[in-house]
């Protein structure tokens, strides 16, 4: 049987992973501005985000416009969007399924191998919903290196990864983590000892003895 304060760990620790989701979908800070060129201009910084564009001037003032257009996106955006959309709203379901399994809750108590599978399945779900997030990060980042590295790219034009992206692997990781540690609440084959079965009673004497 599984320890429940392992099962509590690996809950918080995917909640925890479905936050920082949220807020890495939310941030601006998914590719920021590269002064990697010998014309450096340190009074204003620039960053992407997946729903918007940003200009920080050294003043403090920060403008950022929306992307109108979701066709004339490119096709990583719109897939990173859909990613961590997608993974955001299979952690809300796993969050759901796995309360329901966790030992500490009071439903489903009267069958404990229910429970368990219902936070194993919790589990899986939080796997998926983190599997999604680290494809949609992974997939953005390597788009970030393919175009600072093309040469055909303006050294004025290329940009680094942005804390929203870190961000967003270390959701990951903890949708995983967290995931994985409720899988462990799997139950097994044998999830008790059967009862034990009485010992046949010796059958009475009859007093005679036989040679």
């Amino acid at each position: 049987m599984a320890n429940a304060g392992l099962q509590l760990l690996g809950f918080i620790l995917a909640f925890l992973g479905w936050i920082g989701a949220i807020v890495s979908t939310a941030l601006p800070q998914w590719r920021i501005y590269s002064y990697a060129g010998d014309n450096i201009v340190t009074a204003q910084a620039m960053y992407e985000g997946l729903w918007m564009s940003c200009v920080s001037q050294s003043t403090g003032q920060i403008q950022c416009k929306v992307f109108d257009s979701l066709l004339n996106l490119s096709s990583t955006l719109q897939a990173t969007r859909a990613l961590m959309v997608v993974g955001i709203l299979l952690g809300v379901i796993a969050i759901f399924v796995a309360t329901v399994g966790m030992k500490c809750m009071k439903c489903l108590e009267d069958d404990e191998v229910q429970k368990m599978r219902m936070a194993v399945i919790g589990g899986v779900i939080f796997l998926l919903a983190g599997l999604a997030i680290l494809v949609a990060t992974a997939w953005y980042g390597n788009r970030i290196v393919q175009e600072f590295y093309d040469p055909m790219t303006p050294v004025n034009a290329r940009y680094e990864f942005g804390q929203a992206l870190f961000t967003g692997w270390a959701a990951a990781s903890l949708c995983l983590l967290g995931g994985g540690l409720l899988c462990c609440s799997c139950p097994r084959k044998t999830t008790s000892y059967p009862t034990p079965r009485p010992y046949p009673k010796p059958a009475p004497s009859s007093g005679k003895d036989y040679v």
